[in-house]
């Protein structure tokens, strides 16, 4: 089993400040834009998010997780190909794991909802994103694999498959690396914490997933603005403003701030969940049910916001054998009970799972789509406050599918310390 790794937060830059649009106090604040966009699918019927949601609360259980980040789509899509070569108990512990708790729209199977939101993801990176990514499978000294399969997974859900070479571990961990620097983009990744113990057999699954979102309208230019983020330790950051219509909700019972910024072209959207106060993930965390954040979707109401965000760059290295097992797939490593007869005709009983690693980057930064400049100019009359200074959870997804691209939390900003921990 691989140890979780440490998250490093990189914070490279020139802050930003707010311009708030001058209304003219006799004209009404219009209550929504020309044209409001249309709410994406719910949760309730994605996969992406079942998984992503049950995965995060498993690694946010460790007491020492900071900054947790991911892609639900691509663990989600990777697991989904796997499925394909395998059978009995192993195939159904990898069903359960990625299966929706309430009946998908016309009873898509969860693999085409899968493949659906992969593409609508790709379709869009360079319009309301920069996205670099890539999935494989790895094989250590395994049967030949199924040209079939390879196939397969390759159309479907975006899965290379590789064979590791036949070094010892120092030799699989640069091949790794190296990989994962390529599909990052060529940001250099964090390290894994200790060797890859790839058996002779093993399937290692990996995904690497580096993002940039480009707002539907830009953060302010202005002098450098610095601030203090009260996260695990208290740092000077800097943060980017803006004031604009955003959909936006207020949990007054449970404290929460709901606030949704859509990326440029509208086809995908980051969402925010911040309690009201400063305090850690903690009780968010308990909170936090499909059935409630789809009720918090679903209440948000376009109104004026005032948003102030760090601007970081959020970069983590995961291994996920212990939540995945935590989560039911048990089979899957033991190789004496693993059953991959679809990805090799002669795999069972000689191949096993080896690994799911993942590396993710996620930079917050100002910079908007091309179409900024067309935008009508917002009319702002008292914005509510967004003011993120402290901890919130973070999701970005596809407006088109649902699709629950990314998931994390910031919990801590580097910068300059000035306080003790919370």
């Amino acid at each position: 089993m691989l140890p979780r790794l440490p998250v490093h937060i990189l914070i490279s830059w020139p802050v930003l400040l707010v311009q708030v649009s001058t209304a003219d106090p006799s004209k009404k604040s219009p209550a929504a834009p020309t044209r409001p966009p249309s709410r994406p699918p719910p949760p309730l019927a994605d996969p992406s998010w079942a998984l992503g949601l049950h995965l995060y609360q498993a690694l946010r259980s460790d007491s020492i997780s900071v900054n947790t980040l991911f892609s639900p789509l691509l663990v989600a899509s990777s697991l989904g190909a796997l499925d394909g070569g395998s059978a009995g108990t192993t195939s159904s512990q990898l069903q359960d794991l990625i299966k929706t708790p309430s009946p998908s729209k016309a009873g898509a199977h969860t693999g085409d909802l899968l493949s659906e939101a992969l593409k609508s993801f790709t379709a869009a990176n360079g319009t309301s994103f920069h996205l670099h990514t890539s999935s494989a499978l790895f094989s250590k000294q395994a049967p030949p694999v199924s040209q079939a399969f390879v196939k397969e997974s390759q159309a479907r859900f975006r899965l290379l498959h590789q064979p590791l070479g036949k070094g010892d571990s120092k030799a699989d961990l640069k091949q790794l690396h190296g990989w994962a620097k390529a599909g990052l983009g060529g940001l250099e990744g964090a390290p894994l914490a200790a060797y890859i113990q790839a058996k002779a057999g093993a399937l290692i699954l990996a995904n690497a997933l580096r993002f940039k979102g480009l707002w539907e309208r830009e953060f302010s230019e202005g002098s450098t603005d610095h601030r203090t983020f009260l996260g695990k330790e208290y740092t000077k950051v800097m943060m980017m403003h803006r004031a604009g219509l955003y959909r936006h909700h207020e949990d007054i019972e449970n404290m929460v701030q709901v606030l949704e910024a859509p990326l440029c072209g509208g086809k995908a959207s980051v969402v925010l969940l911040m309690p009201f106060h400063v305090e850690s993930l903690a009780r968010l965390e308990k909170l936090l049910t499909l059935e409630l954040l789809s009720k918090w979707l679903e209440k948000t109401n376009i109104t004026s916001v005032s948003i102030s965000l760090p601007v970081t760059n959020i970069t983590s290295t995961l291994s996920l054998q212990k939540q995945l097992s935590a989560l039911g797939l048990t089979d899957a490593w033991d190789q004496k009970v693993a059953d991959f007869s679809g990805v090799s005709d002669k795999g069972k009983g000689k191949l096993h799972l080896g690994g799911v690693l993942h590396w993710a980057s996620l930079e917050l930064a100002a910079q908007a789509g091309k179409g900024d400049a067309d935008l009508e100019e917002e009319n702002i009359e008292k914005p509510k406050l967004f003011y993120a200074d402290h901890p919130f959870i973070i999701f970005v997804r596809d407006n088109t599918t649902g699709a629950l691209l990314l998931m994390g939390a910031l919990d801590h900003v580097e910068g300059e310390a000035l306080h003790d921990e919370l």
